[in-house]
């Protein structure tokens, strides 16, 4: 198949110097449509880090992404921001909603930054919210829902753009195992249902194996799982 997403020889490193810290060792992963990759690590090996130069919102010492044949890095801060709204979902460890709000509203938010008018994104915010089994809960706002609700409501919130890829940290680890594996499921059942490529870094093994993919992030280097 035809990949679609892919970084290159990523490398990051801090104080840069005498003392530099290499975090990331020459990555490069390639994602092709529909495509679930898990990535495994221990605490403090890089997958957050890893990710987040995914999805741009950090940028690499060295190395290129490309989605689509395009060279995101040669994008400006404004084209990067549009580039994450539309084409990119996020999950991550803490559910990060805006607790003034309702679920419904958060799960609207991105698409309000889009320039959407609400009116037409309240139906599809409204589904969302059902298929990650929250419709009892459209109207509560955050402190009003469970740990494990917030980050199904953080998951309908990460495809209400419709993106094209997903990126995931450790998006059950702050749950006890029964919510955990609630949102996992629920996750994988979306992604498979839309087509959607996902990369989920997780320090879960039996989650991670469940994907079509499943790579080891150690000292900064990316390989295949045995």
């Amino acid at each position: 198949m035809t990949k679609f997403f892919s970084a290159e020889n990523i490398t990051k490193s801090y104080n840069p110097g005498e003392h530099s810290i290499e975090v990331l060792k020459d990555v490069s992963i390639d994602i092709t449509p529909g495509e679930m990759t898990g990535i495994i690590g221990a605490s403090g090996s890089g997958k957050t880090t890893l990710l987040q130069i995914l999805g741009t919102l950090d940028i690499p010492t060295s190395g290129n992404l490309y989605y689509k044949k395009e060279l995101l890095l040669e994008k400006n801060a404004k084209e990067l921001a549009a580039f994450r709204n539309k084409s990119v979902g996020f999950i991550f460890q803490f559910h990060h909603l805006l607790p003034d709000f309702t679920a419904l509203e958060n799960v609207m938010m991105p698409a309000l930054i889009a320039g959407k008018k609400r009116k037409d994104i309240i139906t599809s915010a409204t589904n969302l919210l059902e298929q990650v089994e929250l419709e009892h809960r459209v109207h509560h706002k955050v402190a009003e829902l469970s740990g494990g609700e917030q980050q199904r409501a953080a998951l309908a919130r990460a495809l209400v753009m419709s993106p094209s890829l997903l990126l995931a940290d450790e998006p059950t680890g702050n749950l006890d195992s029964r919510a955990g594996n609630i949102v996992f499921n629920l996750l994988h059942t979306l992604c498979r249902e839309r087509n959607l490529s996902t990369i989920m870094v997780t320090h879960n093994t039996k989650l991670a194996d469940q994907m079509d993919h499943c790579l080891t992030l150690k000292d900064g280097v990316l390989n295949s799982s045995s």
